[in-house]
């Protein structure tokens, strides 16, 4: 059986691995309504087309400050490539940039350990559970940020082995330039704390006042500050730069208090294991006799550890912090973990981890089946097909699973990749037929088609979900302001919050659309009467 000798097997896997990623990705990736920091990215991509004004970012013609403007230029290319302003559209950026950054993990780590090692590591990105059933499936920024910054990480470490000062300082600060112009302050942090702890580390820190380190300086004052310069034609910088500290600061012990914070501490590395299962459970091939040693003695793993130390302590500092902000993180600890498993010897460990793997991915080949028992997946199209191929996947990868002995975590990648597809074609309908999501894009995009020759805005400080005001603003075609100074006009229809006092108005409710989450469950629109 499988008459196939191990290294072309091994060739075979990887190739099996990359073929199923790419449908396991994009099936159904669109299916989902926005949620609310999705809705943001698009809607400020969106307002920028309908405004024509890239330079300074807005939500219903009001600034936008938190966030510098980079991402939804980015959004606004993909946008009018595909010609629509879709959820696909918008999430399959996140999956373009997935992409460049498991080439990139590969590429790099594949000069430093093995090829094998390499592709694990790229593809324990992909298929960490965070990865691979949350953020790889959301058009945000954060997979975009953090594949800037992992390459960052990896440019100090390239060129200052070959202590080519000029381009390891120049590249940097692009690169944190870049990073900065999608996310703001945090890309200043990871270059600042890399720097100083690698140079400090090998007692090369007076390089970090050579004229080589502000050349690079004043590249990153160049390109931020001549974007900041053209913004100041338009906008004040002042509150630009509070909102983008105060995005940095909120999730401190300046906005929680030191008992969160100290209870964070304790419960922060629990969290992060679970969150980047399965692959975490790696970290048991660091307890191993002179491991840390061997470890110790590759200059890329202390890099690799060092530079995850010295930029982890920001968050795990910070009360809150989702995991989607830590996605640079895993190739560092992973890298770790795998290199370790790559100079363990045979031991409980490995057949331990090896026998419980094997174990549920036997299961899951019983498991495929489930789909046809259920009747809340009768609106599933193909039951029958879908649930089969999934079970002569994971069977045949089963078989091979138990033949190959040493390519068993590659044939796991894609095992991990089969159920990614499993998730697309039954649990992501399901999900969406009972999303309350899904209630407010119809009741949006409803609202709107019936409502075009209406002149609508939204009332004052009233609170709109992000994800709303997208789809209302996507339906619509123009820009729906606020009115900020509470001036009403008979001819407007204004969206008003369910319990928003109006102080010398009446307000006549007309009907309302639904919203995603929160207190509130709608947010009502009607006639406001100015002077009753």
């Amino acid at each position: 059986m499988f008459g196939i000798a191990p290294e072309k097997m091994e060739f075979y896997l990887k190739w099996i691995a990359i073929g199923l990623a790419v449908p396991a990705l994009l099936i159904n990736l669109g299916m989902m309504a926005f949620i609310d920091d999705e809705g943001i990215r698009s809607l400020v991509a969106l307002e920028m087309d309908l405004s024509g004004n890239f330079i300074t970012p807005t939500m219903h013609g009001a600034y936008y400050y938190n966030k510098p403007p980079l991402y939804n230029w980015i959004l606004w290319v993909f946008f009018k490539l595909f010609g629509n302003y879709e959820e696909f559209t918008s999430r399959f950026v996140t999956v373009l940039c997935l992409g460049g950054y498991a080439w990139t993990v590969y590429y790099f780590f594949k000069k430093e350990v093995s090829k094998k090692t390499a592709f694990l590591v790229a593809f324990s990105l992909v298929t960490c559970g965070r990865m691979l059933f949350y953020d790889s499936m959301l058009g945000l920024i954060d997979t975009g940020f953090s594949w800037v910054t992992f390459t960052l990480f990896m440019w100090v470490w390239t060129f200052f082995k070959k202590e080519d000062w000029w381009k390891l300082f120049l590249g940097v600060y692009v690169l944190t330039a870049i990073g900065f112009l999608m996310k703001g302050l945090p890309a200043l942090v990871f270059t600042g704390f890399t720097l100083l702890a690698w140079f400090i580390y090998n007692k090369r820190f007076w390089k970090l006042l050579s004229l080589q380190h502000f050349a690079g300086i004043g590249v990153l004052v160049v390109l931020v500050g001549g974007y900041y310069w053209v913004y100041n034609q338009y906008n004040d910088l002042m509150v630009v730069f509070e909102t983008l500290v105060n995005e940095s600061s909120k999730r401190t012990v300046v906005k929680y208090g030191w008992q969160d914070t100290v209870a964070h501490l304790f419960t922060f590395p629990f969290e992060q294991l679970y969150h980047y299962l399965p692959w975490s459970l790696f970290v048991i091939f660091l307890f191993q006799k002179g491991m840390l040693q061997k470890l110790k003695a590759k200059p890329f793993m202390v890099f690799l550890a060092l530079t995850f130390l010295a930029n982890i302590l920001v968050y795990w500092s910070s009360v809150q912090v989702y995991p989607r902000y830590l996605l640079m993180f895993p190739p560092l600890v992973f890298g770790i973990f795998l290199y370790a498993l790559e100079l363990s010897n045979r031991s409980w460990r490995n057949i331990g981890l090896e026998y419980l793997i094997g174990g549920l991915v036997s299961i899951l080949v019983l498991a495929a089946w489930i789909p046809l028992f259920t009747d809340e997946l009768d609106m599933v199209q193909g039951r029958w097909w879908k649930s089969g191929l999934v079970s002569i996947l994971l069977l045949g990868l089963t078989m091979v699973y138990w033949k190959y002995k040493d390519q068993r975590w590659l044939v796991f990648v894609s095992v991990l990749l089969t159920i990614r597809l499993a998730f697309d074609w039954f649990v992501l309908p399901h999900r969406n037929v009972h999303d309350h999501g899904s209630e407010m894009r119809t009741s949006c995009i409803e609202t709107m088609i019936n409502g075009q020759k209406e002149d609508w805005k939204v009332w004052g400080p009233t609170h709109m979900e992000p994800a709303q005001s997208f789809y209302l603003t996507r339906t619509r075609g123009k820009i729906i302001p606020r009115d900020e100074d509470g001036k009403a006009e008979l001819y407007s229809l204004y969206f008003v919050g369910p319990k928003f006092e109006l102080k010398n108005h009446r307000f006549d409710s007309l009907g309302r659309v639904e919203a995603r989450h929160g207190d509130f469950k709608y947010t009502p629109y009607g006639k406001i009467i100015a002077g009753k």
